[in-house]
């Protein structure tokens, strides 16, 4: 990736078509990430950061996330790491945390939202013009 192609990130905002409730678990996620679906999704919702649209990609974060949660335990399994397996857990480590900081589940994607709400004390502030 160049990088050139990176950017400050607009900050997130609610939707209006946000999902008010959680739809189904997909029944071809793993076991892993069908968990991270259940850990995920009530955050997701009730910030109305998601839509329809978006279940896409927040399916696969999950299934970035449990395949990585699996090949470690596979490996915690083994006497000796296999080498081929951690370089592939690293890419679904990075894959999740890329799509987890489009919506908002990393601490520095919740600052931007939390940043992104109107102040509604500047009446108090001394300082304002």
């Amino acid at each position: 990736m160049s990088k050139f192609l990176r950017g400050v990130k607009p900050p997130i905002q609610p939707d209006v078509e946000a999902l008010t409730k959680a739809p189904p678990i997909p029944a071809y996620l793993a076991e892993q990430a069908k968990a991270e679906w259940r850990r995920i999704m009530p955050q997701l919702i009730s910030r109305r950061i998601i839509t329809r649209a978006d279940l896409a990609g927040v399916e696969a974060y999950c299934s970035a996330a449990g395949a990585a949660r699996q090949i470690a335990e596979i490996i915690n399994a083994m006497p000796v790491p296999d080498l081929k397996l951690g370089g592939l857990q690293i890419r679904y480590m990075q894959a999740a945390r890329q799509l987890a900081a489009e919506y908002g589940l990393t601490p520095t994607s919740r600052a931007r939202i939390g940043s992104a709400a109107p102040d509604a004390d500047d009446d108090d502030d001394p300082l304002a013009v």
